[in-house]
């Protein structure tokens, strides 16, 4: 893609939004607001979260010049496909709550793109999505809710779909106290049974171990937060590891993600992939943990805010925006392929904002009308 005349990518498929601001804008005020509350706040104090973006916040470019940066390209090469950015959706619960059509329409949307869509189990079913996004880059998210049998019969039928990679999430072995929830009495479906949960809390490394030795399909685990669980991982031969928190949602009082990249990088050394979430909303924020060392980029909450300001297109429109800041901030740091950023680019500095779940839109008005 090429950058030139101060306008750089492709032009949009839709004229309704032109900024990431005014999607988000949207969203609110057709979400009602025990939903817009559940969807942008996190676990009890909701500390994690803001440490998400404060984690971000904390990091500056360092820019180089005189590079030559007419042909920017943001692509990368994974799971033996190229893909138009080195970003994914990341498995987000029952995706239906904010849009129609749920995950099957949020896959459509990735497949379009030609980005990664991870789907969560507690989401649409996997042969509705796959039959709605055949070519897509689909990989399958697991929570453990029943024994052996369970995870055999959930990775068959992922394999059956034709699925890229299985990622069991393991740092779930309870669900959190969600203020936001309780106060609005806001029960969202899809989390589970109480029963259903002592299998998760069961879980060890027996369970890796089972995937691997049984499987021929790429593992990812979602949650480690360690350098020492990373090389544990690494020693059970997991593929991609992948660096959550549940956006601040699970665990609180815990490090920002982007925090924790670094030593989970040093940690595997090469001998897994990595991916990471956690807060990420602007194109800017993504080049950062890809200059850390990342390989792939969840997105989150932003998938939703998309869903539900206008379904697959408002999505696409999405990650077009998103697209046109990664492909600024590469250029203004005078860089021309994904391969070339490194920590180089990068110096610790002090946040100038205050962290929320919206404190990447500073211009955002809730008030306002449309």
């Amino acid at each position: 893609m090429s950058v030139g005349d101060g306008v750089v990518g492709t032009a949009s498929t839709s004229s309704d939004f032109e900024s990431l601001h005014e999607i988000l804008e949207k969203a609110h005020q057709v979400l009602p607001k025990e939903k817009w509350d559940s969807l942008t706040g996190g676990a009890e104090t909701e500390t994690t979260l803001k440490r998400n973006r404060l984690a971000i916040d904390s990091i500056a470019f360092k820019p180089r010049v005189l590079r030559n940066v007419s042909a920017v390209d943001l692509s990368v090469e994974h799971f033996g496909r190229k893909l138009r950015l080195p970003v994914f959706f990341a498995p987000t619960g029952p995706l239906n709550l904010f849009g129609s059509g749920g995950g099957a329409t949020v896959a459509t949307a990735a497949q379009a793109f030609d980005i990664g869509h991870m789907l969560s189990s507690g989401c649409t079913p996997l042969e509705t999505v796959a039959e709605a996004a055949p070519s897509a880059l689909r990989m399958a998210q697991l929570y453990v809710r029943g024994d052996d049998g369970f995870v055999h019969e959930y990775i068959g039928r992922t394999l059956a779909c034709g699925c890229a990679a299985i990622c069991l999430t393991v740092d779930s072995a309870v669900l959190s106290r969600r203020d936001r929830d309780i106060a609005n009495r806001y029960r969202t479906a899809g989390l589970g049974k109480r029963a259903d949960q002592s299998y998760q809390a069961g879980l060890d490394w027996r369970t890796v171990k089972l995937i691997k030795d049984t499987y021929d399909i790429p593992l990812a685990l979602k949650g480690i937060a360690t350098a020492e669980d990373a090389r544990i991982a690494v020693d059970h031969g997991v593929d991609w590891i992948y660096v959550s928190n549940h956006g601040g949602r699970q665990l609180d009082h815990g490090r920002g993600t982007m925090d924790v990249l670094p030593e989970i990088i040093d940690a595997a050394a090469g001998q897994a992939k990595i991916m990471v979430d956690g807060g990420f909303c602007r194109g800017s924020d993504i080049i950062k943990a890809l200059g850390i060392g990342a390989d792939l980029v969840g997105l989150g909450r932003m998938q939703c805010y998309a869903l539900a300001a206008g379904g697959g297109a408002a999505i696409i429109r999405m990650l077009e925006l998103l697209e046109d800041e990664m492909l600024r901030s590469m250029a203004l740091l005078g860089v021309s392929a994904i391969g070339e950023l490194g920590r180089l680019y990068l110096h610790p500095a002090t946040p100038v904002t205050i962290p929320s779940a919206l404190s990447a839109f500073p211009l955002i008005n809730l008030s306002r009308n449309f």
